[in-house]
């Protein structure tokens, strides 16, 4: 994906005041509007100042993509860093996406979510604000409360965009999913007259994890095995987010073998399973001792792993 440099499309400095931006869009929407500019290319010319005028004279969204731009190069290789937008707070709410027909790539991936849906008719109630964050898995199995900072832009009095900081305590419910919200009533923005405020929706994201991957509402382990409990059968300890399970390993079992947990996965009404993924690991022969079991255990068992693929006669 292209980054795509909105200050160098609207031909201003990265410190241009609302109003050079303004005067910038006006004069080059003047000149490359498809109405005026009859050139092939200037229909996408003005969908590209567009898109550059909606991110740079909103000061969230202009915010959000200097926070992104820092560093980054030009080229088709730029993708945004996982997790770039958590706890960053936007206005309007994540499912207010307006039409993204002409719209880059790049804007789609930044700010599709947060796109609002057009103006409101009366303002009276304020606008209700998103954001996402990251919590651990665990928080779904047992529930929890997390202090979570949030940075909203907002204008100083110089006119400047600055990022002001809040910290809030949130009520992680149990049970709760990836993608998920969790509505924080009247966190939003303040009300005119005597509107109430808007509410604040937190996305939920669970933080990457070492040990356990994340499937709707599945749980996925790999529990590492020694070549005789997959032979033999063994019981052994599996880790869970809601703690050590004894688990069975059948007899003659192998790489790649799939066993089940039901209802050990994320909580709910109808609960996810828990899958432990089996993975043989061999003992390392690392002495004399070991090689001669390795070179015993060839000689007694004379196994073929490649007979099943055939081969010439």
């Amino acid at each position: 994906m292209e980054f795509k440099d909105y200050y160098k499309v609207l031909g201003v400095e990265r410190t241009a005041s609302d109003d050079e931006i303004k005067k910038a869009f006006r004069r080059l929407a003047r000149k490359h509007h498809p109405d005026i500019n009859k050139a092939p290319d200037a229909q996408a010319r003005m969908q590209e100042l567009n898109e550059a005028n909606e991110v740079l004279r909103d000061k969230e969204k202009r915010a959000a993509y200097d926070r992104v731009g820092q560093g980054a190069q030009g080229g088709q290789d730029f993708q945004p860093p996982p997790g770039w937008n958590s706890g960053f707070e936007f206005s309007g709410r994540p499912d207010e996406s307006g039409d993204a027909a002409d719209q880059s790539a790049f804007f789609e991936a930044l700010f599709g979510a947060a796109r609002r849906g057009g103006a409101r008719a009366g303002p009276v109630r304020g606008q209700d604000h998103h954001a996402k964050i990251v919590v651990p898995l665990e928080d779904s199995f047992q529930g929890a409360t997390r202090e979570i900072t949030l940075h909203s832009p907002v204008m100083d009095a110089a006119g400047n965009v600055v990022l002001e900081e809040r910290t809030l305590q949130v009520g992680i419910p149990k049970g709760i999913r990836a993608g998920q919200q969790i509505r924080l009533t009247g966190q939003g923005s303040a009300g005119f007259g005597q509107g109430p405020r808007g509410d604040l929706y937190l996305e939920v994201e669970f933080a990457p994890h070492a040990t356990w991957r994340v499937d709707g509402r599945d749980v996925y382990f790999t529990l590492r095995v020694a070549p005789w409990e997959a032979a033999l059968g063994a019981t052994v300890d599996v880790l869970t987010p809601d703690g050590t399970v004894e688990m069975n390993v059948p007899a003659g079992s192998q790489t790649g073998r799939k066993l089940r947990l039901r209802g050990r996965g994320i909580p709910g009404k109808t609960p996810g399973d828990f899958y432990v993924m089996l993975e043989l690991v061999l003992p390392p022969a690392l002495d004399d001792r070991a090689r001669a079991a390795y070179r015993q255990m060839a000689s007694d068992l004379a196994f073929d792993p490649r007979a099943s693929l055939g081969g010439d006669e």
